[in-house]
């Protein structure tokens, strides 16, 4: 029996975010072969740009979060804490995962916040601060 692979390959959606990611288009939420991803929302409120990630089971030491301009990087390992078992059905992933999440704006890695609980990691991120702009009017020389 043959399995034909249908749909796009990770490896294209990989390259159509890289390249929205470039242009300065919106949200993109990133998946990576060899690892799992789990459940994650990611939405706007007023302070600014929340990710949710669910993730039971697990530590605030067990995660790596890190944030470089317009990039959130979600990462950890959940370790199935039961030694070997011979599954009749398996669902609970275990192992490497990685959330990535491109941003419409970059934000500044002071004012993020990060909390775990009830098997949800939230983070929090803030809006930009709008700088006002400053007008100048020059002096119009006559000659």
């Amino acid at each position: 029996m043959t399995v034909k692979r249908t749909g796009i390959w990770p490896g294209v959606i990989r390259d159509y975010a890289e390249g929205r990611r470039l242009s300065g288009e919106g949200w993109i939420v990133c998946q990576h072969t060899g690892v799992w991803q789990p459940p994650t929302d990611v939405y706007e409120n007023d302070d600014g740009v929340v990710v949710r990630v669910e993730v039971a089971g697990m530590r605030d030491e067990d995660f790596s979060i890190s944030l470089a301009e317009r990039r959130l990087v979600i990462a950890g390992t959940r370790v199935d804490p039961a030694p070997k078992r011979a599954y009749h059905q398996m669902e609970i992933r275990f192992g490497e995962f990685r959330v990535e999440v491109y941003l419409p704006w970059p934000v500044k890695p002071e004012g993020v916040e990060a909390s775990y609980e009830k098997g949800f990691l939230e983070v929090r991120l803030p809006r930009p601060s709008v700088q006002p702009v400053l007008v100048v009017e020059a002096e119009r020389k006559e000659d």
